[in-house]
């Protein structure tokens, strides 16, 4: 990636708004650009959490383990994202993993200190980091509810629908989203399983409610997708 095109995405971000060109500018000159291949990990539990990462390209998932090694997922993340925000909260040691779906991921490390010094200097980022951390807590508590309240059903049919309006490419009423996750994902994700995910998703194509192939859904209309 040339510094133009950097500084461009880095402009995309929310965070960004609170920045001026010369602070952005300086962050890339100071963080170090890295491209991670696919399966392997941005950051892993265990690790010393020193570092935020904003997401240029690619698509990485935040998952932990169960007691029995189960995968769980609790975030799946696109470009525009920050990942390892918790470094400004306090965590010294990770306790989550990050590991790339796409074929690679392109990242912006930026070491935590930078940042905190950052917002010495510029109020106005203090505000920007408080609000990006609040409306991470606000995802998590809205993800717990759907958990506990959502049937099965209700949780699968639900990932649809968010990747589908957040990700999807409008063709008349439809909408197509074009992924790079497995049945196992969607299961990990929902708190399912890869059986019940397979059960959903053929009968909803039965009922032509969608048409999957293996890297791709096209929902026929959003508002009947039950």
């Amino acid at each position: 990636m040339q510094l133009v095109e950097i500084i461009n995405g880095l402009k995309s971000f929310t965070l960004s708004s609170c920045l001026s060109e010369e602070e952005i500018i300086y962050m890339i000159k100071s963080g170090d650009l890295r491209i991670i291949e696919k399966h392997h990990k941005v950051f892993e539990s265990g690790q010393l959490s020193d570092e935020i990462f904003f997401l240029l390209k690619g698509v990485v998932k935040i998952t932990t383990s169960t007691n029995d090694n189960r995968e769980v997922i609790k975030m799946i993340l696109h470009p525009k994202a920050i990942l390892g925000e918790h470094s400004l909260a306090g965590e010294e040691v990770r306790n989550n993993n990050a590991t790339v779906m796409t074929p690679d991921a392109t990242v912006l490390a930026i070491n935590v200190n930078l940042i905190k010094e950052m917002m010495m200097k510029n109020p106005k980022l203090v505000f920007c980091v408080v609000n990006f951390l609040g409306k991470k807590l606000k995802y998590t508590e809205e993800r717990l509810e759907s958990l506990v309240l959502n049937d099965a059903r209700e949780r699968i049919v639900q990932f649809l629908k968010v990747n589908a309006q957040s990700f999807g490419q409008p063709i008349g009423f439809e909408l197509l989203l074009k992924h790079d996750f497995t049945q196992q994902d969607i299961a990990n994700f929902t708190g399912t399983s890869r059986q019940t995910v397979t059960t959903v998703l053929n009968d909803l194509k039965k009922n032509n409610k969608i048409h999957f192939r293996r890297k791709s859904i096209l929902i026929r209309d959003i508002k009947e997708l039950c």
